[in-house]
């Protein structure tokens, strides 16, 4: 079951007209919310992170936050998985093909949900392999807009080299992964890249760097060059429907004799607790 302009229904009954700016223009943005056990997980970081999406585009927001939580609620309650990662697309809405936004046009709203698997218990044991790419995006990667296709083709070439993820280099310094954000730990220091307008600010990213905080754990936030990627003694992958993953394989090569770490483990066993606490007072 959907939720389409008003309306649930079942995803084989939705359709959206040809001329919806969102499939004419890619003009809208979206946001991906994770339920564990039927509860919304850091619903207030992901619709703060929703509005400043749609204030990058200048689209207004078509609900309250109390709005939201209550359509996303419905959402989850008419579909079977106790564990979904909820998806959620707003564009600019139906008009004649033009770049110039549209006036007195309501927006187009759909949401969907889909089974939030866990990983694999055999990558959190092996890890995953990643390559690197330059970094060829639009600057404006902060904002969650669903014309992704620099994303798509990036994301494409992990594929095409049997690996999970494409990790994003902009003039020698790492920025994020195709779909993901990237940690990267040397000398027992966990590393992150600075939030800017080249990143997608996570919200899994928030709450590593909440946990390395909590635990005390030495991090730095700042500039990470592809040298230091690429001789780093661990690599993190985050996102909220693959949580925490060790990569364990860059450009062919091991990291950490190819195999997890000692941050990784911590990190993955503080995040499996903090979601455990959360769930207790999800919002």
């Amino acid at each position: 079951m959907i939720y389409l302009n008003g309306k649930f229904m079942p995803i084989q009954e939705a359709f959206v007209p040809v001329l919806d700016r969102g499939f004419i223009f890619g003009d809208g943005v979206y946001e991906v919310i994770p339920a564990y056990s039927r509860k919304l997980f850091r619903l207030n970081e992901h619709l703060n992170r929703l509005q400043y999406s749609l204030d990058g585009i200048r689209l207004k927001n078509p609900h309250t936050n109390e709005e939201w939580q209550s359509l996303l609620e419905q959402i989850i309650d008419q579909n079977e998985s106790e564990d979904q990662y909820i998806y959620l697309h707003i564009t600019r809405g139906v008009a004649k093909r033009d770049h110039a936004f549209p006036i007195g046009v309501a927006p187009t709203i759909f949401i969907m949900s889909n089974p939030l698997l866990p990983p694999p218990a055999a990558l959190l044991e092996t890890g995953v392999s990643a390559i690197t790419a330059v970094d060829n995006r639009w600057v404006r990667c902060d904002v969650k807009a669903i014309s992704l296709l620099p994303n798509v083709l990036l994301r494409q070439l992990a594929v095409d080299a049997h690996a999970v993820e494409t990790i994003l280099i902009r003039d020698g310094f790492l920025t994020e992964g195709a779909a993901s954000n990237i940690f990267v730990v040397k000398n027992n220091v966990l590393l992150a890249p600075p939030k800017s307008n080249l990143m997608l600010p996570g919200i899994t990213y928030d709450v590593v760097l909440e946990l390395a905080d909590h635990h005390k754990i030495p991090h730095e936030v700042r500039q990470i060059s592809e040298k230091e990627l690429q001789n780093a003694d661990e690599i993190l992958l985050t996102s909220s429907t693959k949580e925490v993953l060790p990569i364990t394989t860059l450009n062919e090569k091991s990291i950490n004799n190819g195999k997890p770490g000692v941050m990784f483990n911590r990190l993955y066993a503080f995040y499996q607790e903090f979601k455990k606490t959360r769930m207790r007072n999800p919002i």
